[in-house]
């Protein structure tokens, strides 16, 4: 298998990113004193960064691996929303924000000093979208969907991806797309007949209502959620441990973790998905594709901040490796 090879295979395949969007702020400064007022160190800010977030940050790494994405969110009629039209723009991202007077865009905002998070603070709604915001969301999924063959559900508890636009979406999608969800605990009662799932291990726990400690229990969990959630495949990412690759009638496959260095998970889970679903875009099979994502993963989580990994990265670590390790852990 060559790796470097699938990896450019992604080049200009399309895919549909449908979820909540977010702008996160990074506030870095110096300490170098306490405050009077309260015991708590006083940050001078010398430099401020906005990065795109949540289903934003999954269109960003479609783009950056030299994917075509299309992304559809809701932001608010504010500056923050305007900051996520311009760098979707900068990121040649193929954006449809739908600009709601009610509600505000999610901004996460974090103070950093000597590289060090000492704070984090979020604006945003989580309501569910009224009648007009929901209206405006499924014109614009329902004039953009006929052009995909797989999309990605990105949810992050925000309001878009809800039982009642799920329903909506089960009645509109074809048979033959493939949709593959990274979901939030929350809404794991609504998520049912996807192609692929791909929680962490903490949201596939509680999503089962059963412990993960071992990997008997990990593979006791993906069948189960397989089985609840009428699922085609499974992926189960496992932070230092790599991820789970759950395959009904070919087996469950371990895919150990790349990193070298672990500095901050931010975004991870963004690139995996982003990643498997460029490849299933371009051709490739699942467990090809999950090969790809968690090298990618690697990448990003020794780096700050939610980043999009390049195509240039991703082919030079895949041509350093000799083969891909897979290991199978059990039939399915």
């Amino acid at each position: 298998m060559n790796l470097a090879f699938n990896a450019s295979r992604m080049i200009g395949s399309r895919v549909l990113i449908i979820g909540d969007i977010m702008l996160d702020q990074y506030q870095r400064g110096l300490v170098e004193r306490i405050s009077p007022e309260a015991p708590v160190p006083i940050v001078k800010i010398t430099e401020q960064v906005f990065k795109i977030g949540g289903a934003g940050n999954v269109a960003q790494n479609v783009a950056t691996l030299g994917g075509a994405p299309t992304l559809i969110s809701i932001c608010g009629e504010d500056l923050y929303g305007d900051n996520l039209r311009d760098i979707c723009a900068g990121l040649r991202i193929d954006s449809h924000l739908i600009r709601s007077p009610s509600r505000e865009t999610t901004l996460k905002t974090r103070i950093m000093a000597a590289h060090q998070q000492i704070l984090r603070v979020d604006r945003e709604t989580t309501r569910t979208l009224d009648n007009r915001e929901f209206e405006s969301l499924v014109a614009t999924v329902d004039h953009q969907i006929e052009n995909f063959s797989t999309i990605i559900l990105s949810d992050y508890g925000k309001g878009i991806i809800s039982e009642k636009f799920l329903r909506w979406l089960a009645d509109r999608k074809r048979p033959d797309q493939k949709i593959i969800l990274d979901p939030k605990t929350c809404n794991f009662p609504y998520y049912t007949n996807f192609y692929c799932m791909t929680p962490n291990k903490k949201e596939a726990s509680e999503g089962a209502e059963m412990p993960i400690s071992n990997r008997e229990e990990i593979l006791s969990v993906g069948r189960e959620i397989i089985k609840r959630r009428n699922l085609q495949s499974l992926v189960i990412t496992l932070g230092g441990e790599g991820m789970a690759v759950f395959l009904p009638g070919q087996g469950v496959f371990h895919l150990p973790t790349t990193a070298k260095k672990v500095f901050d998970v931010t975004g991870a889970g963004d690139t995996v998905i982003a990643v498997i679903a460029l490849g299933l875009s371009s051709g490739l099979d699942l467990l090809s594709s999950c090969i790809l994502a968690n090298c990618a993963a690697g990448l990003v989580v020794g780096q700050v901040g939610a980043v999009g990994v390049t195509q240039e990265e991703l082919t030079e670590t895949l041509s350093s490796w000799p083969s891909a390790q897979q290991e199978k852990w059990s039939t399915l």
